[in-house]
């Protein structure tokens, strides 16, 4: 027994020694996870440890009491209890109990105070811009993201009423927050124009541009609720400066398929294979007394009491071919009725409203193109037109193409700046086709050419300079020049 107990009492200081390394001897935790594996291996070792000393210290403390009542002959043999050997076990033992309070401690604080790591990968998920998706990155707990744009416009040529302007578009933060693996709350608060302007939207207001939680279940299927944006084309969903060209939206996508879309519902995302991803929604429909000859822009509800009584119907899917790199080809759809059970003309109409959308995407090194074509309906247009005593088109349409190519790698091998002209062209007419009765707006029916250069000096930043050239079948439009910059985080 003597003889097997000094190895025993060996490794219990080795064991001792090696956790009381410094950190930099062993790996490093990499997660706050890994940080509470590190505490609790140490702690069951502590609680083995003095388990297994206990029978030593027990013998050493009934040898210093027997030594209280022995003579100076010393008749007891307690020499080998090693009394000191033991005293530095035990000593070591507190030392390791004191150093792992402390790093529980601090692990704690770290739990419960605001932390946002730097996340310097940026990366789309479930169909949301790369800063948008920052929670999905996370373990658990708080995620911060955002992004800005601002921009000087100058207009050219016959101005008319137009004016010459700066401005800080937008300034967004994204708040979301993962309960756990399978639960997470994600939401987009949007500043425009620098104020609220006491309310008047064309100086600024603040919204919530999405507001959702997300379950997820099967890679193929999840449940998301709450304000959503709707899946429709490009920029709906991933609106951030810096993944489209130029500083202002494509006008398609701003009319036809109106942006920010956002309304309240509910439905399923996921993979069905891993080239094929899907979102459906269930949402409050449209409302049809905000459609003008712009289009149907101004009947979203926005989750701001927006009307129910109708229901829309919205998906879109997209497939990626692993066989064609950086390819996308997909389409989305919506419908429903729009008349909200209110009164047009005298008339409760169903306004079955329709849009479809169809759009192709290519990535291949330093080339992006993109085309997307987009057409709607509304049914009943002619008495929604008479209510609003200005037409509104029963049919309406739009399309553009893009194409730009990042130059620099042709000049600088491994450069992680981005120098890219590009290039687009739109058409779009929000009144194709009036209703009987009704005349249409050549004003409307607009074709829009755009050169420019998007120059990103790291992946988060970028600096925007654009030339848009308008032409309308009737009237002037003003030309415009914009210069600006974007971020995201």
């Amino acid at each position: 027994m003597k003889q097997n107990c000094k190895p025993l009492k060996i490794a219990k200081l080795a064991a001792i020694m090696a956790l009381s390394m410094p950190v930099s001897a062993m790996d490093r935790p990499k997660t706050m996870e890994d940080m509470w594996n590190i505490i609790q291996a140490q702690q069951k070792q502590i609680d083995e440890m003095k388990a297994g000393m206990a029978p030593a210290i027990n013998k050493a403390t009934a040898a210093t009491t027997t030594t209280n009542f022995q003579s100076q002959d010393n008749k007891a043999d307690n020499s080998n209890v090693q009394i000191p050997e033991n005293k530095v076990v035990v000593s070591n033992v507190k030392k390791l109990e004191r150093k792992t309070d402390i790093l529980s401690q601090e692990v704690e604080k770290l739990r419960t105070n605001l932390a946002i790591p730097e996340e310097k990968q940026l990366k789309s998920a479930y169909g949301l811009g790369p800063a948008a998706s920052k929670i999905y990155q996370a373990g658990k707990g708080l995620s911060i993201g955002g992004y800005g744009e601002a921009f000087y416009q100058n207009f050219v040529g016959d101005k008319g009423d137009a004016k010459n302007n700066a401005d800080l578009e937008r300034a967004v933060l994204y708040v979301g927050y993962k309960f756990t693996d399978r639960i997470l709350f994600n939401s987009e608060i949007e500043f425009e124009h620098a104020t609220t302007g006491e309310g008047d939207e064309q100086k600024g207001e603040v919204s919530v541009e999405f507001a959702s939680l997300d379950f997820f279940i099967d890679p193929r299927v999840n449940a998301r609720a709450g304000l959503v944006l709707m899946p429709m084309g490009f920029i709906n969903r991933i609106h951030e400066p810096l993944f489209f060209f130029g500083n202002h939206r494509p006008v398609v996508e701003q009319l036809i398929i109106p942006t920010t879309w956002r309304e309240m519902g509910l439905g399923l995302f996921g993979a069905i294979t891993p080239e094929l991803t899907y979102t459906a929604y269930v949402v409050n429909g449209l409302n049809a007394k905000g459609f003008s000859s712009d289009g149907i822009r101004e009947g979203r509800g926005g989750g701001s009491q927006g009307l129910a009584n109708n229901l829309g119907y919205v998906a879109q899917m997209n497939y990626q071919p692993a066989a064609l790199t950086g390819v996308t080809v997909g389409g989305g759809a919506y419908v429903g009725n729009s008349g909200q059970d209110q009164e047009y003309a005298g008339q409760k109409p169903n306004v079955f409203t329709q849009l479809y959308e169809a759009h192709v995407q290519w990535k291949y090194r330093g080339l992006e193109f993109r085309t997307l074509g987009s057409w709607g309906h509304i049914n009943n247009a002619g008495t929604l037109s008479a209510a609003n005593g200005k037409t509104i088109g029963s049919q309406n349409y739009g399309w553009y193409s893009e194409v730009g190519y990042d130059v620099l790698p042709l000049i600088f091998k491994d450069t992680q700046q981005y120098l890219a002209p590009f290039f687009r062209h739109e058409k779009y007419n929000t009144i194709a086709s009036a209703p009987q009765g009704f005349a249409g707006d050549p004003r409307l029916n607009q074709r829009i050419l755009q050169v420019g250069l998007q120059y990103k000096p790291i992946p988060q930043v970028v600096i925007k300079a654009d030339y848009r050239n308008f032409s309308a079948e009737e009237g002037p439009v003003p030309d415009d020049f914009n210069l600006g910059f974007g971020y995201i985080f």
